[in-house]
């Protein structure tokens, strides 16, 4: 199914209820009017969507040299190479997080349609969990063999996180801020909760806001191994990834980014955009915990949140886009976390199943996929789902995509340092 349908259908904001506790939080309606990603299912939105329905595995073993003696070969690598769409000049003073990054905002910005918008009214919010790591271990190599004088004079600009919204704010003369969360694994989805608090402040009407990650290498491999995150199911790749399976072992590292472009409702009208969904509220909590071990605590409260200030219920919720990227611990306790905030009617899946782990772009493009779940009314479903585990009670869709009004839907990102944040989005009528 495509993801583009007419724009006759799209003009307008829903109504949303108050809590029977308080009043929704931050009243500015907020609408999502450009999508973009490069992921290892596909060059764009379209080809990823329509891989991630059909439940192909893009997941493959790793052959290079320097991947050879690693525990841990597996790896979900993209589809299509950034530096095949990007100029050749501009792609060499970048690292790869930068690059993939940039690739995503000028899709969502072309989707959106180029919105005229003043610079100082326009900002961008991009996370990444480890941005330049890759160049700072290739600088380092560099700098060991061949002398600090061999340094690359852009190797500070490609390594700092920051570098991401940075490179994205200045192809798009965005001054109204360029900011770069950092949280792990939440980080893409923080960018998209950032750039709600923006545009609901009235410190901007538009907002570029997403998440990247391009770790695949010899150093990142070998840690996230060594610390147990990772399955090690060589014989079958493309079946590494289980999320709620009782035998999944880890979940598998992938590279790519997403982002969307977010605007005030008034003002997605006013120059007849295309709504594909309204961002209507976010939850953020920290579990204070341990660096690795999830926390249902925290998970239930950016729940909470999220929907206390989109002015949703627990019954409002259809779907779930769960973050559950395969750990043994991890899936287990996110399943109570959703039982406990929502109950049991809402249908879950988890993308990572397909697309692998993304680090910090994962929250941004599993916030795409939610949106497009609400725009065409259609749920993926989980791969590689073949005996759940019976501690996970919630409802997870498996075999084939579920096709259902999907009127509300949540998000959910979790990362290592016990960040939780939630996205709420809503059909936008």
């Amino acid at each position: 199914m495509s993801y583009e349908s007419s724009d006759d259908h799209f003009f307008g904001h829903p109504k949303l209820p108050d809590l029977s506790d308080g009043e929704v939080l931050g009243t500015t309606g907020v609408v999502v009017t450009g999508l973009g990603m490069t992921t290892p299912l596909g060059a764009d939105v379209r080809s990823t969507w329509s891989a991630l329905l059909a439940g192909e595995s893009p997941i493959t073993v790793l052959d290079e040299p320097w991947a050879r003696d690693l525990p841990v070969r597996l790896a979900g690598r993209l589809r299509q190479e950034p530096t095949e769409v990007l100029d050749r000049v501009e792609a060499r003073r970048m690292d790869r997080c930068q690059q993939v990054a940039m690739v995503a905002a000028r899709q969502a910005w072309a989707d959106a349609g180029a919105p005229e918008v003043a610079p100082e009214r326009l900002a961008v919010v991009i996370g990444t969990g480890l941005g330049g790591g890759t160049t700072l271990v290739d600088q380092h190599d560099v700098s060991s063999a061949k002398g600090p004088g061999r340094v690359s004079p852009f190797a500070v600009t490609m390594l700092m996180p920051n570098g991401p919204a940075a490179a994205v704010s200045m192809a798009l003369d965005a001054r109204a801020g360029a900011h770069a969360p950092t949280s792990a694994c939440a980080s893409g989805a923080e960018a998209i909760a950032m750039g709600l608090a923006i545009l609901r402040s009235g410190r901007a009407d538009v907002v570029v806001a997403g998440g990247a990650e391009a770790c695949i290498g010899r150093l990142s491999m070998a840690a996230f191994a060594r610390m147990g995150a990772l399955s090690s199911r060589h014989e079958d790749p493309q079946g590494a990834s289980r999320p709620f399976d009782s035998k999944r072992d880890g979940f598998v590292m992938a590279e790519g980014a997403g982002a969307v472009v977010l605007e005030r409702t008034e003002c997605a009208i006013s120059r007849g955009a295309r709504m594909y969904a309204t961002l209507a509220g976010s939850g953020m909590s920290s579990d204070a915990h341990t660096m690795t071990a999830p926390s249902a605590d925290g998970q239930i409260s950016a729940i909470r949140q999220a929907l206390h200030s989109g002015g949703l219920g627990p019954q409002d919720i259809v779907h779930v886009n769960a973050h559950a990227p395969g750990t043994p611990v991890g899936d287990r306790i996110e399943g109570s976390a959703l039982l406990e905030s929502l109950g049991p009617h809402a249908l879950v899946t988890a993308t990572k199943s397909i697309t692998g782990h993304l680090i910090g772009g994962a929250g941004a493009i599993e916030a795409i996929f939610t949106v497009l779940s609400i725009f065409n009314d259609m749920i993926p479903a989980t791969r590689n789902l073949d005996d759940k585990d019976p501690e996970v009670k919630v409802e997870v869709v498996t075999g084939s995509p579920r096709h259902t009004k999907v009127t509300a839907a949540i998000s959910n990102s979790f990362g290592f340092g016990g960040h939780n944040v939630v996205l709420a989005f809503t059909k936008t009528v």
